[in-house]
């Protein structure tokens, strides 16, 4: 019932109160003033433009990534913005690395009250091309799937007997579209997609929610690789950042997009024809050189977008 009310007053501050009072040149303070939100991810990209976004709200933001020196670099700019922030290098990928993660968080900060994760890796590869590349699927679920679960089952105890969280996924709109060429991807953001949802639910009566924030493309440094999205329109790291300072304030269910609830739509309704149509658009749109077995791009590891090869 708590959750319930928080959405509510939520909706009645986007769309009533706050209009006015930024109208009357008084604007609400943000409900990630003084709160800790850890953000992975942090050392570029949307991570990076995330932690920026919150801290210019007040957030005490513990960004979290593999490379030190950009890391570094991040909250020193925060810092001399005037905002908070604290830099934790970590491998998700790694078990013990992300326990000792938490350990440390939690005994320098007490608790967290909200966690974005936002670290990943994406593969554009047909699967004709990856027979004999089972390590795609097993890389993407380790970065994408059990590195985002795993921080969360560590956090949520203390969400849960605080009664105050919130977890926000950076998944994709890729898990309506079932886009060809990402099965890697796909499938390992869909898992994460579902579990989010049901731990939503477990843990809804303890006022500790979730948002599955399903991007469209982002204009990142890893999707150089991709010549077809080169000219595509895509959002700014800064744009998708103000998608996730939505999502921690407001915290709905889910952010997407009217495309993408589209095709969901039409996946359910005219399978068949969306199969016919999905399957023009992965001729139309082939593998690049990478995705063949041609030269690899430079790696991004922190970094989440949604074209890159590797």
């Amino acid at each position: 019932m708590t959750s319930l009310l928080l959405s509510q007053k939520a909706f009645v501050r986007r769309r009533l109160v706050g209009p006015v009072a930024r109208f009357a040149r008084r604007p609400l303070a943000s409900p990630l003033d003084g709160r800790i939100v850890m953000i992975t991810g942090a050392s570029s990209g949307v991570g990076e433009a995330s932690a920026k976004a919150v801290a210019a709200r007040g957030g005490i933001v513990l960004c979290v990534a593999r490379r030190q020196t950009e890391l570094d670099r991040v909250v020193g700019e925060i810092s001399a913005a005037g905002g908070a922030a604290h830099g934790y290098a970590c491998d998700l990928t790694d078990e013990t690395a992300t326990e000792a993660l938490i350990e440390l968080a939690l005994a320098e900060h007490g608790h967290v009250d909200m966690l974005v994760n936002n670290a990943g890796r994406s593969i554009r590869r047909s699967l004709e091309y990856s027979y004999d590349r089972l390590h795609d699927f097993e890389r993407t679920m380790a970065i994408n799937y059990f590195g985002p679960v795993r921080l969360t089952m560590g956090l949520l105890p203390g969400m849960r007997a605080r009664r105050f969280g919130h977890v926000v996924n950076i998944v994709t709109w890729g898990v309506q579209i079932k886009a060809p060429k990402f099965s890697a991807y796909i499938a390992s953001k869909t898992a994460l997609d579902s579990f989010a949802r049901i731990a939503g639910r477990e843990a809804w009566s303890d006022n500790v929610t979730f948002t599955n924030l399903r991007l469209s493309l982002v204009r990142t440094e890893m999707i150089v690789a991709t010549d077809a999205y080169r000219s595509m329109p895509a959002k700014s790291p800064e744009q998708a950042a103000r998608l996730v300072v939505r999502a921690l304030e407001d915290r709905p269910i889910t952010i997407g997009t009217p495309i993408a609830g589209l095709a969901e739509v039409l996946n359910v309704l005219t399978p068949r024809v969306m199969d016919a149509i999905m399957a023009a658009s992965n001729k139309r749109f082939p593998d690049s050189a990478a995705a063949r077995g041609g030269p690899q791009p430079v790696e991004q590891p922190d970094a989440v977008s949604r074209s890159s090869e590797k």
